[in-house]
């Protein structure tokens, strides 16, 4: 490539540029187009100054570049009737062709933000079997960091902008608005959705979004688990009254660890690395088992479960059964339908799951 001649190179380089060009918009074709002919404006400028009034060539390039900047200063030095005309069209190309930019951008970015809002709602339109989350405060955001990182398909409601601004940036799909107007629930497919976590400050409103959820999806999703926050724990019934699943006080469940801690620290210690997975490099999930695959209608030893995916069985939940069964036995037999709640290496849990094993429908 060294070795060619100055002209194909230049030419290889112009069908290079020519090519960028037409791949992209129009918009921005336009731009691009505009600062180039800036570019070339200001040399030409440059060079009509220095030829024109005898100038230096940076005298001559200061007066090109202040003309089309409209910034106003002084003439370098006292201009000729010729070296004005220039000045006048200098300015007026200048002038015009920063306002095209200017108008350009702003399309450009107006547009961009449309097209991604577009594009985050035909993701949420496609989703199902997701999990919505309303309220994107203090306990949201975690709660959106642990699913994330799980690979958990979700929806984000919230009806404040630097919010959503910050969920659009990580590119997380969002629905603005209040939560308890029901074309807010239906934009962020609350009829398709497996959970809805409820994580909004004030009790009321989660009374009122509860009912909300429930009204929509009586009919198309009545087996949607709602599992709702609230600050007080004598609202508990009330919200559980409107139609949530699960409630659940962080005020108590903070609580509850800081004795846990306090009285039993090595046990608060062990639950600690089992549940968040970091040290020990373990993960506890649950999936159920389905109709034909190899551990079903067999027992654990049979199956050779630990030696097989390196995987404890820490619980079993039969379908007709609300108990588990903590810690079962080698000769406990495992059922189609049979819910396993697993302790063990992610790898070995995502390999359990390919082998007739899935993630259960309900919480």
């Amino acid at each position: 490539m060294s070795n060619l001649p100055l002209w194909v190179k230049r030419l290889g380089l112009r069908r290079s540029l020519l090519s960028y060009l037409a791949r992209t918009s129009t918009t921005r074709r336009e731009i691009m187009l505009a600062v180039l002919f800036i570019g070339s404006l200001l040399a030409v400028g440059t060079v009509s100054y220095a030829l024109l009034e005898g100038w230096s060539w940076f005298e001559g390039l200061y007066m090109a570049f202040i003309t089309i900047t409209t910034i106003g200063f002084q003439e370098v030095n006292n201009l000729s009737v010729p070296g004005r005309l220039l000045t006048m069209f200098i300015a007026l190309l200048g002038i015009g062709t920063g306002g095209l930019i200017a108008t350009r951008s702003a399309q450009l970015l107006l547009t961009s933000q449309n097209l991604r809002k577009r594009r985050i709602a035909r993701m949420i339109d496609r989703m199902e079997d997701h999990l919505i989350i309303c309220g994107f405060g203090r306990i949201g955001r975690r709660i959106v960091r642990d699913l994330d990182h799980a690979d958990q398909p979700f929806v984000v409601v919230d009806n404040k902008e630097e919010h959503l601004e910050e969920l659009r940036q990580e590119q997380i799909p969002c629905v603005q608005g209040d939560a308890r107007e029901e074309e807010v629930l239906d934009k962020a497919g609350v009829e398709r959705a497996r959970n809805l976590l409820l994580t909004l400050p004030e009790d009321a409103t989660t009374v009122f979004v509860t009912l909300t959820a429930r009204e929509l999806t009586i009919d198309s999703n009545p087996d949607l688990f709602i599992i709702a926050r609230t600050n007080d724990h004598r609202n508990r019934s009330k919200i559980q009254t409107a139609g949530a699943n699960k409630v659940i006080a962080p005020l108590e469940v903070g609580a509850d660890r800081m004795a846990q801690v306090v009285m039993r620290p090595n046990v608060d210690r062990f639950m600690e690395e089992i549940l968040h997975t970091g040290a020990l490099g373990l993960q506890m999930d649950e999936v159920r088992v389905q109709e034909g695959a190899p551990l079903a209608g067999r027992t654990l030893a049979e199956s050779k479960f630990r030696q097989q995916f390196e995987t404890v069985v820490v619980g079993v939940i039969e379908p007709d059964e609300d108990d588990m069964n903590f810690n079962p036995g080698a000769d406990m037999k495992i059922q189609a339908g049979d819910i396993l709640v697993v302790l063990g290496n992610p790898e070995m849990i995502r390999r359990l799951k390919g082998d007739g094993c899935t993630p259960p429908d309900d919480t």
